[in-house]
């Protein structure tokens, strides 16, 4: 698969999940009404719940807003800038704050998928963090070889 298949997937996907992401988020209610006839859980505790997801969904949301404007710089063949570090950094916040949110689930109810998502986060906003470093001196050493050219 060429570069530009790559591309243009990876852009379809990002886009994808930015509409459907705001699509999950406006639906939750219905969703989670009905996912209460199934789970016994999710329709006693229905606002906490609804309040816990739809704030996680926004993180969610803010992660993918943020990569779709990193995709435009890769695009552009000009990813080390300062703009990216700052999304990276972003990204790594939005990251710590779903964890913390699905740590407050956990006081609702305790399943294994609830952990799995904290630590995927946790992980997550670590990377970003350590990413945003790099990133950060990339933007250096760029910034020090174009003036010395």
């Amino acid at each position: 698969m060429n570069r530009v298949n790559v591309t243009k997937i990876t852009k379809g996907i990002l886009d994808f999940m930015f509409y459907a992401g705001i699509f999950a988020c406006i639906s939750l209610p219905l969703s989670l009404r009905f996912i209460g006839n199934y789970f016994p859980h999710y329709k006693i505790f229905y606002f906490p719940m609804l309040i816990l997801f739809f704030i996680s969904g926004i993180f969610a949301i803010l992660i993918i807003l943020e990569l779709r404007s990193m995709f435009r710089t890769v695009l552009n063949e000009d990813c080390f800038v300062k703009e990216n570090v700052r999304g990276l950094k972003k990204m790594g916040n939005y990251s710590f704050c779903i964890a913390a949110l699905s740590a407050v689930r956990l006081f609702i109810v305790i399943t294994p998928a609830t952990l799995v998502i904290i630590l995927v986060f946790i992980i997550a906003g670590l990377f970003s963090k350590v990413l945003s470093n790099v990133f950060d001196q990339a933007v250096t050493y760029k910034l020090e070889n174009d003036l010395t050219i």
